[in-house]
């Protein structure tokens, strides 16, 4: 059994199992049409490269079946953009549930830091199937023991740099790590992260076209 990981811009990753499909991150950079057919979608914090609420109240609005995990801020923005308050979900890091048949396990609760002054937002990070690892805008461990195969890795923003991005491929091991959160970067900026990660990483480092799959095997 495997599951099929698409990105679709900036942080967007979407998942597909068994005729299911669970996207998350639906923000402003990211490709509408990752909520297309969907049956979950996960959120990891408010940031609207990270949520869009008025596309995604208005997705869940249309779609009756669609149901939606996010922190507890996430959650009263959907609210206060129309969304059906009995399909949205609030979680923190420890909860576990399942999400569109996709066992989930949310980490972590808090945004990396930007700025000393800026209070950090809430912030979970979420491992699905035991397997995919998409920590939003944190550095996140995952629990010790655990065998991640693919990591979501940041690699472009306002609250990281380079070597934290290596540091962070290195302490989680997975097998493989696909970049994301690079709509910051231009063409150049997203080869040099490239070439930097990939030389220093130790894992392999796969950059994903659009619409390109990559197969992920479930433990």
């Amino acid at each position: 059994m495997s599951i099929t990981l698409t990105t679709w811009g900036h942080a967007g990753v979407r998942l597909e199992r068994d005729g299911r499909a669970l996207a998350i991150d639906p923000g402003t950079f990211t490709d509408p049409r990752m909520l297309d057919g969907a049956h979950a979608v996960l959120v990891t914090h408010e940031h609207p490269d990270h949520v869009d609420p008025p596309r995604v109240a208005g997705v869940l609005g249309a779609v009756p079946e669609l149901e939606l995990w996010a922190p507890a801020p996430v959650v009263e923005q959907l609210v206060a953009a129309g969304a059906p308050a009995d399909r949205l979900h609030a979680v923190d890091g420890g909860d576990t549930f399942t999400a569109g048949g996709f066992a989930v396990q949310a980490l972590g609760h808090v945004h990396a830091t930007i700025h000393p002054d800026m209070p950090p937002p809430a912030n979970v990070a979420y491992l699905v199937d035991g397997a995919v690892l998409h920590p939003g805008d944190s550095f996140t461990p995952v629990p010790e023991g655990t065998a991640v195969d693919v990591l979501a890795l940041p690699v472009g923003g306002p609250w990281l740099k380079v070597a934290e991005a290596v540091d962070y491929v290195r302490q989680v091991a997975p097998r493989v790590a696909v970049p994301i959160h690079d709509a910051v970067l231009s063409d150049a900026g997203r080869a040099s992260a490239d070439r930097i990660i990939r030389g220093l990483g130790r894992v392999e480092y796969r950059r994903l076209a659009p619409g390109e799959a990559l197969e992920v095997p479930v433990p």
